[in-house]
């Protein structure tokens, strides 16, 4: 059995992290990449634990064993399996503890070499806290515009094309608005949220510069670190315009049309709309009701825009001093459109176009 530390573990690609803990504690927080071969159930791991504050440690661990035992050949043989792959499985838990030391012996004794990381998760995530600072980009490009002009869109191309983009939507998995979880399922927690985040850092070092979109610090159940809010205030700012009608259509297609058949949709946007109403100046707000009560989505988006989201977002938009570089979102080549402009402004910048070992 050897230890092996974080930075070998995330500096190889031979090696694929297995997770030993119990499923909730990995969905919870996880490496990414890494498989769940747990050692317990849920409901197993809440036995031995209240044993354990019950009765001491002897008892709880005799409980583990009779229930481990019976598992053994079928989590071993789990775990040499994914040796087929190429990769060297390495065995982890919280801290590197004894869940993780004990798979590690009984894998020796089957004769099937294994690695354990050195710190288990816990580690991993302090590493991941202590590098992300570094591994940011110098400068960052960052684009504004107000809800509804296709941001998030630009950026997937961009990404697709190369570019080193930081999606923190996506890591968050929350569009960042009251409506942000419609149809996204459950946003992530901020764990996964810095580990997302330092995987993807990992694959753009040898750029330069990011690209960002200017969202609030706070996304759904995660915070952006204090050094990305730095750089971006500090950053190359785009402004993506479009009209409203267009706006309105791009989050009709997004938040109501994939949706609207399903039980759960209009309660949900009756909830939120409820909450946004007291916000909503008078005859807005009795416009925005009748539009809830008849199912006209087209209207309700319309006024939500102009009475609630675009005065909100105007506000933000002074914390940036600018200049802003403006570009059309309504256009068809609104990618080809901002590259033009993103290059002038890096050369102008000396930041040049370095992504991934190749120039634009």
């Amino acid at each position: 059995m050897k230890d092996i530390s974080v930075k070998e573990l995330i500096s190889s690609r031979k090696y694929i992290p297995v997770d030993v803990r119990a499923p909730i504690e990995h969905k919870d927080s996880a490496i990414p990449g890494s498989v769940n071969i747990p050692l317990f159930t849920d409901d197993e791991r809440q036995e031995i634990g209240t044993l354990y504050k019950k009765s001491g440690e002897k008892a709880a661990k005799w409980r583990a064993m009779e229930i481990v035992a019976p598992k053994l050949p079928q989590l071993l043989s789990e775990i040499k399996d994914l040796k087929k792959t190429g990769a060297e499985p390495v065995i982890h838990c919280w801290r590197g503890g004894m869940r993780s030391q004990s798979v590690a012996l009984f894998l020796e004794y089957s004769g099937i070499s294994a690695y354990r990381l050195e710190g288990g998760y816990r580690a991993y995530r302090e590493y991941v806290l202590e590098k992300i600072p570094e591994l940011l980009p110098h400068k960052a490009v960052v684009l504004h515009g107000m809800t509804g002009t296709g941001k998030t869109d630009i950026l997937k191309v961009l990404q697709e094309k190369g570019y080193p983009v930081i999606d923190l939507e996506q890591m968050a998995n929350h569009r960042g608005s009251i409506f942000g979880m419609i149809g996204m399922g459950e946003s992530r927690n901020q764990k996964t949220f810095d580990a997302l985040l330092f995987h993807r850092l990992t694959e753009i070092t040898e750029s330069n510069y990011f690209i960002v979109e200017a969202e609030s610090k706070r996304i759904g159940r995660a915070a952006q670190p204090d050094e990305i809010i730095a750089k971006k205030a500090d950053g190359i700012h785009f402004l993506v315009k479009s009209s409203i009608p267009k706006r309105v259509e791009r989050i009709y297609q997004e938040y109501v049309h994939p949706f609207k058949q399903e039980v759960w949709f209009e309660e949900e946007v009756q909830e939120k709309v409820t909450k946004l109403l007291r916000r909503i100046p008078g005859d807005a707000a009795t416009s925005l009701r009748l539009a809830l009560k008849e199912k006209n989505y087209h209207e309700l988006i319309e006024i939500l825009l102009i009475h609630y989201y675009d005065p909100r977002y105007g506000h933000a938009l002074q914390e940036y001093p600018g200049p802003f570089l403006e570009i059309d979102a309504d256009v068809p080549d609104v990618v080809a459109q901002l590259e033009k402009k993103l290059k002038l402004s890096l050369a102008d910048s000396n930041y040049g176009l370095k992504i991934g070992g190749k120039g634009y």
